[in-house]
């Protein structure tokens, strides 16, 4: 497919950038360098200038070094936006160890599923989740922070973060070799086509050339230094680790870490700290849009405003944009793509519901769902995408990545189409994931845990329309014969064993499920019903 989207570009935005031979920590240490004296990181009273933040992460990649972390070693961070997840971040990475990003809101089935991939020889996590921790990573070092209170002594490999810093010599870090195009920085999990998590490994290559080519798309509005960043999304996600992390150490930026959302909380740094970067999930706009009805805030500061994960309605996204002096740009992106391949553009045209242009040195086809031939403009097909973003490939998983990747080329699952612009549309999807508040949900995954409680003989779970989530889970349950389930009964066993996005909000309890003469379920049927129900209620 010729790149017609380069017709589109907004003044000054290249069409191809060149990646430099750098690993993510070279990021840190140019800026240190540069911009020494500016604030990196503010996380409530513990502020770091840049030659401070890289002292701390020099000291800490001496102690994992000291505890035996290696070269291609991973570890696993398990923590709240919090300063020592940027710590733990770049350490890592300066002695050519792989981060394993983890959900702290995980329990004990799903961490166990990613430690038993990645083996992390380390993990970082707060001392409330010592309990959970040492369930699944019995014999293993972990490394708590001082965030709360330990609910034993320390054992033999448990550690303490701020001990390690102590001890560390930040002169003492080993120099390491490291390969940006070969060696992985990063391991992001995300659902499998049958609703196993599987791990995409990123390398420096993909880390550093996916902050370049949206710096690039900018149109010179992000500068470097003297941007403000608000660290709402949480960084164990792609989306926030690569957009507030990586590119707010390469823009030299004072990054502002929010440790939970929370819309007064928000606003409370917006209007104290004046951030000029902003990138959401399509909540945090709604939920500054419900607050700002009854109170009234300043949110001037802000310039540029991202969102992703989810669709934006458009009322949201212009209410949002007067209210701030700044635009928001919709994009899209995966964990296997260092997220982001698309986006509007910040100056220039956007087009509501599209995606937006593909970023600098991307290449797109939509391709039939079959023949996975180039289909013609305005027609709907499998989106396939190249690119220096594009991942590796699966953590011990060929089969998989064999399956997603051919050559170079990496097939999204989503169904586009593409318009005479080259502006692309997401309009459908090729697998049953569902989105809500921004955190990715694969069905197969929670019905494979919720099978598992005795008392359920079949199920379904499915995603049906939420004006403030986006889409919201339901289940459709039907109980073993002389068995009598409640939506109290599942919620709580759901919750000692997912994340709590994961749990269904809606429960719905059958005596049998619609399926097909073959006995598959029809999931869409059982959607349509929902949507049906909930325009006729809205109707009276």
């Amino acid at each position: 497919m010729d790149r017609i989207w380069l017709d589109h570009y907004p003044e000054n935005v290249p069409a191809d950038i060149d990646v430099p031979n750098l690993s993510l920590y070279d990021f840190l240490k140019r800026t240190a360098e540069d911009y020494g004296s500016i604030l990196a990181v503010i996380d409530g009273k513990i502020i770091y200038t840049y030659d401070e933040l890289k002292e701390e992460v020099d000291r800490f990649a001496t102690a994992l070094h000291d505890l035996g972390v290696q070269k291609g070693d991973r570890v696993a961070v398990m923590l709240p936006n919090c300063v020592e997840y940027i710590i733990s971040h770049f350490a890592v990475q300066r002695i050519g160890g792989i981060v394993v990003q983890v959900n702290p809101m995980y329990q004990e089935a799903e961490l166990a599923h990613i430690f038993r991939q990645t083996e992390p020889k380390v993990t970082i996590g707060e001392a409330n989740q010592q309990e959970k921790l040492a369930a699944v990573q019995s014999l293993k070092v972990v490394v708590f922070t001082d965030r709360g209170s330990l609910s034993s002594s320390f054992a033999e490999n448990e550690y303490h973060f701020h001990d390690l810093l102590d001890q560390g010599d930040p002169a003492s870090a080993p120099e390491i070799s490291i390969d940006p195009k070969k060696d992985p920085a990063l391991i992001q999990f995300t659902g499998g086509t049958t609703g196993t998590p599987k791990g995409a490994v990123l390398t420096h290559y993909n880390l550093v050339g996916n902050v370049l080519q949206t710096f690039a798309f900018t149109s010179n509005t992000l500068q470097r230094p003297g941007e403000v960043f608000l660290g709402a999304a949480p960084f164990y996600h792609v989306m926030a680790m690569s957009s507030v992390i990586n590119q707010g150490v390469f823009a030299a930026a004072t990054i502002i870490c929010m440790r939970k959302w929370t819309v007064e909380e928000a606003v409370e740094i917006i209007e104290r700290y004046r951030p000029t970067y902003f990138p959401a999930v399509p909540t945090m706009y709604i939920g500054l849009l419900r607050y700002a009805e009854k109170n009234p805030i300043a949110l001037d500061s802000i310039k540029i405003m991202t969102s992703g994960s989810a669709p934006l309605p458009v009322e949201v996204l212009h209410k949002v944009e007067q209210m701030t002096s700044g635009v928001i740009s919709e994009g899209y992106g995966l964990s296997e793509t260092s997220p982001t391949t698309h986006r509007n553009p910040f100056r220039g045209k956007r087009k509501s519901g599209s995606i937006g242009l593909p970023l600098p040195g991307t290449d797109c086809e939509i391709v039939d769902l079959d023949t996975h031939e180039p289909v013609s403009i305005g027609q709907a097909g499998e989106l396939w995408v190249k690119g220096p973003q594009v991942m590796l490939g699966y953590w011990n998983e060929q089969e998989e990545t064999d399956a997603q990747l051919q050559n170079g080329w990496f097939a999204t699952g989503d169904i586009a189409e593409m318009d005479e612009e080259g502006y692309f549309y997401i309009v459908g999807r090729k697998k049953e994931m569902v989105i809500s508040s921004g955190f990715n949900i694969y069905p197969g995954e929670v019905e494979e845990m919720m099978y598992q409680h005795p008392g359920v003989r079949e199920l379904v779970v499915y995603g049906v329309p939420d004006p403030y989530r986006g889409e919201t889970l339901k289940a459709s349950v039907v109980a073993k014969e002389g068995e009598t389930l409640t939506e109290e009964d599942l919620t709580s066993w759901c919750k000692k064993r997912m994340a709590s996005y994961k749990v269904p909000k809606i429960f719905d309890f059958r005596m049998s499920l619609p399926k097909t003469s073959v006995g598959k379920i029809l999931r869409r049927q059982l959607v349509q019903e929902t949507v049906d129900e909930m325009e006729k209620e809205g109707s009276q």
